[in-house]
């Protein structure tokens, strides 16, 4: 922290407050001193003579007197004298005590103006001790900060660069494993296009065999139905010329006649079924000869199939399903619509055994 310096005004403040102080105290002790000095007794004649004038003395005695008197006059000069001396040494012992005092009062001016240098001298050694001081000190101080903002800085460096280098290596990980993913998709992608290109050509093949199976079928069951519906219309006119001859026959041989009957219409609509069922069952892959499914299949007088489920399976998932498919497939069967209600009866809800063979394998 920088300190401010002090001003010139500043700086001799305090000096000369100091100077004004000594100089009171110096005339303070003067003026003590003239005041406590003994003031000495006025001079006094030692001999004191009086002169007398006595008419009834001699003229020897007035010589005497007169003698006597001057001696006392010569006498009292040489008092005065003497007082007039002790005086001026008095008044010079004064003015020496004034001297001294003068002397001793400049004496003391002196030391009073050498101890206010000195003090000022130290002062200011002081004062330039404690700025070099303070300027070590904040020197220091500076230092010590700078160092501390150093390592702070590099603290900072140090933390920005590992969270940099964990940055870059998160995302060096992370675009590794989006081209592994990448790789993985397009190898998977890859690897099912060619087994649905595997599957489709199977299953284009597997559907036109079906195909050309279903059409030969179709066309061996267009001859066949056209020969049975030639035989069950022979039956028919021979079963009518014999119902005919035979109505006087018992109700047991009425009723053995009908059942023939509706075994001939039952064995049609069967085989009508499986050849519709062969034309759109698409052949799986796991499908063998020797396979047998059960269906249950529910139809309405119309002929259309409403329901068809496993009654029992042939072990084989897939040709189950696919059995089940075709038989959803026909949709409806029109041929049925003729039926009287008695021959479509057994048609409601029937089973059905299904083999590969039978639908075209």
């Amino acid at each position: 922290m920088q300190q401010r310096e002090p001003s010139a005004s500043e700086s001799y403040f305090w000096p000369s407050v100091w100077a004004i102080a000594l100089h009171v105290l110096v005339f303070g002790m003067l003026f003590v001193s003239f005041a406590m000095t003994p003031e000495l007794p006025p001079a006094k004649p030692i001999v004191q003579a009086t002169l007398y004038q006595l008419k009834s003395k001699s003229q020897a005695t007035t010589q005497t007197n007169q003698k006597i008197a001057g001696e006392a006059k010569k006498t009292a000069a040489r008092q005065t004298e003497v007082e007039q001396m002790e005086q001026k040494k008095v008044e010079q012992q004064k003015q020496e005590a004034v001297k001294a005092a003068e002397q001793k009062k400049e004496e003391a001016a002196q030391k009073a103006e050498e101890a206010r240098e000195a003090a000022e001298a130290k002062k200011a050694d002081e004062a330039k001790k404690a700025d070099e001081a303070k300027k070590a000190d904040a020197a220091k101080k500076a230092e010590e900060a700078k160092k501390v903002e150093e390592k702070q800085q590099a603290d900072l460096a140090k933390k920005k660069a590992e969270e940099e280098a964990k940055k870059q290596a998160a995302e060096e990980a992370k675009k590794q494993a989006a081209e592994d993913a990448k790789k993985k998709a397009a190898e998977d992608a890859k690897k099912k296009a060619a087994e649905d290109a595997k599957k489709k050509a199977a299953a284009e093949e597997a559907k036109k065999k079906a195909a050309e199976d279903a059409k030969k079928k179709a066309a061996a069951d267009a001859a066949k139905k056209k020969s049975a519906e030639a035989a069950r219309k022979a039956a028919e006119d021979k079963k009518a010329q014999a119902l005919a001859e035979l109505l006087s026959d018992s109700t047991e041989r009425q009723q053995a006649l009908a059942d023939e009957q509706g075994d001939q219409v039952a064995g049609d609509f069967d085989d009508l079924i499986r050849a519709r069922a062969a034309e759109g069952w698409a052949r799986p892959p796991s499908a063998r000869k020797n396979m047998t499914v059960v269906l249950q299949i529910g139809m309405l007088p119309d002929g259309t199939v409403t329901t068809v489920s496993v009654a029992r399976s042939s072990g084989d998932g897939p040709f189950d399903a696919s059995a089940v498919a075709a038989v959803k497939n026909i949709g409806r069967l029109t041929e049925m619509q003729g039926l009287k209600p008695s021959e479509f009866n057994p048609y409601r809800s029937f089973k059905m055994t299904f083999t590969p063979e039978d639908l075209a394998l």
